[in-house]
């Protein structure tokens, strides 16, 4: 190699590495604003997908604004918190509602209130969802802070705390009431709720499913699906079924801790080799990147919930609505990366 030449790349690599290590950020466009919205405790699809989004936020592509929670468990709140403070962010704000349903435990939050010899397993601080503020207080302050048209929302449980934050007056956070900011602030809502399929049941009949985040409170989903003035994504209970984290992940993948919250709240849920669907985190995947074609999106249209909880979807135009859909080339891509970012370790590991 010429000496001109071999100078040349050397500088080109020295002026590389150090833009890597300034705090310039490696990404041209803004972290995408999102709040998540979850019925964390009822099952591990959740914190799951609450490790993807501190991944991608590790990786620049988000910020996690807030998180409020639609199962009514004092612990639910706190393992939220051991969530974000195992990722070094614990200062995120956390909003509970107080409507009694789910109001047992589950099979993990009680993680968060685990000790080894006398310390807390996971620290954080928030001890109880009795200390934490309401979900509509705290969707109303992040959207009343965050600037016009950029807050995304993942809605992973019950429609319960924005369909109470539709019907919130102006306040002294806002003097818009919760349907006006939500037309001011929000960008596009996704939500894991209701089936647009027939899904099989154990005896390989097809059957007309009624989603369980609807079913537990049928008329918020009602009013999500009638008031809610952005364009909404739903992804589907045959999306989360099409895509089953491996169990071996979580045996081979977390080990870099003795304890990983995910891992044990996986472990605790459902042990292995039991391979969870992956619901939720489809929603939190598919709203940060957007342009990946990890799914597919149907036509625009309306998307109304029956008495009893049915979902149908109706083509239309003018439509508001779309849905999921998965083909096996997706399958395999988007399984391998809701796998690598749960697993990511936090920057810096701890």
């Amino acid at each position: 190699m010429h000496q001109k030449t071999f100078g040349s790349l050397l500088l080109a690599i020295t002026v590389s590495l150090c833009f890597v290590g300034s705090n310039t950020p490696l990404r041209a466009d803004e972290p995408v604003q999102l709040i998540f919205d979850t019925d964390l405790g009822n099952d591990v699809d959740d914190a799951l997908a609450m490790g993807v989004i501190h991944s991608l936020q590790s990786r620049g592509e988000c910020e996690l604004l807030a998180v409020t929670i639609t199962k009514d468990h004092e612990l639910a709140a706190p393992f939220a918190d051991v969530i974000n403070t195992f990722y070094g962010r614990g200062e995120i704000p956390i909003g509970v509602c107080r409507s009694d349903v789910t109001n047992g435990e589950g099979r993990f939050n009680g993680l968060a209130a685990i000790k080894d010899d006398g310390k807390d397993r996971f620290p954080h601080d928030l001890r109880s969802g009795k200390d934490a503020p309401e979900a509509v207080e705290v969707l109303r302050r992040t959207l009343a802070d965050a600037d016009d048209d950029s807050v995304v929302i993942a809605q992973v449980g019950f429609s319960t705390n924005l369909a109470n934050l539709l019907d919130s007056p102006a306040d002294d956070i806002s003097p818009l009431t919760g349907l006006e900011l939500v037309k001011q602030k929000v960008q596009r809502l996704s939500v894991m709720a209701g089936a647009f399929t027939q899904i099989m049941n154990n005896k390989g009949q097809p059957y007309d499913h009624k989603e369980y985040n609807v079913i537990k409170d049928i008329p918020a989903a009602q009013k999500l699906a009638e008031q809610w003035p952005t364009p909404i994504l739903w992804s589907g209970y045959e999306i989360g079924i099409a895509l089953r984290y491996p169990h071996e992940s979580i045996e081979q993948d977390f080990g870099y801790v003795e304890h990983h919250p995910l891992a044990e709240a996986y472990i605790a849920y459902n042990p292995p080799p039991h391979d969870r669907p992956t619901w939720d985190l489809t929603c939190v995947l598919q709203l940060v990147r957007p342009t990946r074609d990890y799914f597919g999106l149907t036509s625009v249209g309306k998307v109304t919930v029956a008495d009893d909880g049915l979902t149908t979807f109706e083509e239309n135009a003018d439509g508001r609505d779309q849905y999921f859909t998965l083909n096996d080339e997706q399958i395999a891509r988007t399984l391998e990366a809701l796998q690598l970012l749960s697993s990511e370790p936090p920057h810096p590991v701890h």
